[in-house]
């Protein structure tokens, strides 16, 4: 099977599309890869370091769904008929993909198949739809600094179950328990008051 960069490059790039793309049409590239292939898709704008207003509440609203199924034990995902057709400006999609290819390039470089039960087995599913759907429902919360870092995590586990690669899993599983400690310190200061983890760290580099 394809890798997801040449997957992702051939239908945006080198075939042409109508103005409005289908979320359904992207997923048909996906095969047996559909969880992490979701994942990853939706993952995606939030986690890239471009304005993505808009998209990280609804796409982790999906993809808590997505993460329930999985530590269900579900093999197919399960989404409601209008996700399925709902529809994104293809010059959106482009630049969104344009932008993440490279890193697609990078992380399949260093994957392979290795710990495959990490991401195959039920207790592996299990953990990784846990760490996906906190990680989702961060991005859910609508305060700033809680969206690129959780995005980013679920990439990266994402990642790992499209290419079966348990020790990419793990790399995300213990990026997001660095992204969980940071983002609930983001959201105890805007509850609260006060200098959050996130904002400590970053004068810390600057100084």
């Amino acid at each position: 099977m394809a890798k997801l960069s040449v997957e992702l490059n051939r239908y945006f790039f080198e075939e042409e599309r109508l103005p409005q793309v289908k979320l359904g049409d992207i997923l048909a590239l996906a095969g047996e890869r559909i969880f992490g292939f979701l994942f990853v898709v939706l993952a995606l704008p939030s986690a890239l370091p471009l304005p993505a207003a808009g998209y990280s509440t609804p796409f982790g609203i999906v993809m808590l769904l997505l993460a329930l199924q999985l530590i269900v034990g579900a093999r197919r995902p399960w989404l409601p008929q209008r996700i399925y057709n709902s529809s994104i400006k293809l010059e959106n999609a482009q630049k969104f993909v344009k932008a993440g290819i490279p890193w697609f390039r990078r992380i399949e470089a260093i994957t392979k198949p290795r710990l495959s039960w990490i991401c195959t087995s039920l207790p592996g599913r299990v953990i990784l739809g846990c760490a996906i759907a906190l990680m989702a429902i961060f991005m859910i919360i609508p305060i700033p600094g809680t969206n690129t870092l959780p995005a980013m995590v679920i990439f990266v586990i994402g990642f790992g179950l499209v290419e079966d690669d348990g020790i990419i899993s793990i790399g995300g599983l213990v990026l997001g328990v660095v992204i969980a400690v940071l983002t609930t310190s983001v959201i105890a200061a805007f509850v609260w008051g006060g200098t959050s983890l996130l904002d400590s760290l970053k004068t810390w580099l600057k100084g």
